[in-house]
């Protein structure tokens, strides 16, 4: 049975055309990790201070990581800096074409350029209802 591959193999090349010769197999290091951006990753924040925002537009920018973003101390604290460090979210977020929305009263989601925030559809309004309250997706 060699013989026969001997044949094919000095017939249509030469023996580096060919990988591996009969009876040799491949070794698979079961020791290797498959690599950290191979995976998406989500990952909660807790914001309490403006400064708190780096990590997550980092984390961000790198492009596989979901931010689950924390906001309810830093909104309790001061709302001049919730409005800055959602800003600056949101800013990011356009510039990586990703995707930002509000997620409760307290939490924020952020998304990279693959993912995308899923929104309910509204259902069309009626002649003579009342408009409904607009939310801010920030």
């Amino acid at each position: 049975m060699a013989s026969i591959f001997s044949k094919i193999k000095e017939r249509f090349g030469s023996s580096s055309d060919v990988p591996y010769e009969f009876g040799d197999y491949v070794e698979i290091d079961a020791a290797k990790q498959p690599s950290s951006k191979s995976k998406i990753v989500i990952r909660p924040f807790f914001i309490e201070d403006f400064p708190d925002i780096k990590p997550v537009l980092d984390t961000l920018r790198e492009g596989y990581t979901v931010a689950l973003v924390n906001i309810r101390t830093l909104k309790d604290k001061d709302l001049v800096e919730l409005k800055r460090a959602v800003s600056k979210l949101k800013k990011t977020c356009d510039a990586i074409e990703g995707d930002i929305a509000g997620f409760g009263e307290d939490w924020i989601v952020a998304t990279p350029n693959f993912a995308k925030v899923y929104r309910a559809a509204e259902p069309a309004e009626d002649v003579g209802a009342a408009p409904k309250p607009q939310l801010d997706p920030y």
